[in-house]
Parts: structure tokens; C-alpha cells; sequence
């Protein structure tokens, strides 16, 4: 069975035993979250209802993505402004869809 989440802003596509990086949610390696807002659910072509559709999840871990470089330049000016971010993220492990 399989399901799309949503959270963070972003929709997943997730099964049990699949693995995800989503944006940081509270709490800590080992434990267990429920992602309520399942947008759709379905198994073998058919649609389920996704209002019944639970999805559990095991955090894994808590870590920071890959590094994004901000360059700024106005040509002939003499403006140049370099800047990073690393965004943080939560890498979960699906334990059930169902």
C-alpha cells in the first residue's frame, strides 16, 4: 500500500520501508511520528480512502542537507556578497501505511 503525505510544504510519495528527508520535525532519533494529512492512499491501481490512511514513521535521524551558495554580483559596480545555508531535515523510516 502506499500514500501521499504532505509536510514541510512538500507532497511525498511513501511506502512502508521506504526512506525520506523531510523538513525538521520535532523530536528525536528512534522515535515514533504519525503523519496525519495523507492526501491520497491506493494499493495494486485503486484508490483508498485516504481520510482512514494512517502513516507511522521512525525518525532516524536529525541532520542538515547538502550546503546551497548565495553568490550576489552587480556587474561594474563592485558588488559581490557570497553567502551559504544548509537547511535542516529530518530523515524518516516508514514503518506502516494503512
Amino acid at each position: 500500500m502506499f500514500a501521499v503525505v504532505r509536510t514541510g510544504g512538500k507532497q511525498y510519495r511513501v511506502a512502508a520501508g521506504d526512506k525520506i528527508a523531510v523538513e525538521k520535525l520535532a523530536g528525536e532519533a528512534g522515535e515514533t511520528i504519525t503523519l496525519d494529512d495523507v492526501l491520497l492512499a491506493g494499493k495494486d491501481g485503486e484508490i483508498a480512502d485516504a481520510a482512514k490512511v494512517k502513516v507511522s514513521a521512525e525518525i532516524i535521524a536529525q541532520a542538515k542537507s547538502e550546503k546551497v551558495v548565495v553568490f550576489k554580483k552587480r556587474r561594474r559596480h563592485n558588488y559581490r556578497r557570497k553567502n551559504g545555508h544548509r537547511q535542516q531535515m529530518t530523515l524518516l523510516r516508514i514503518t506502516s501505511v494503512g
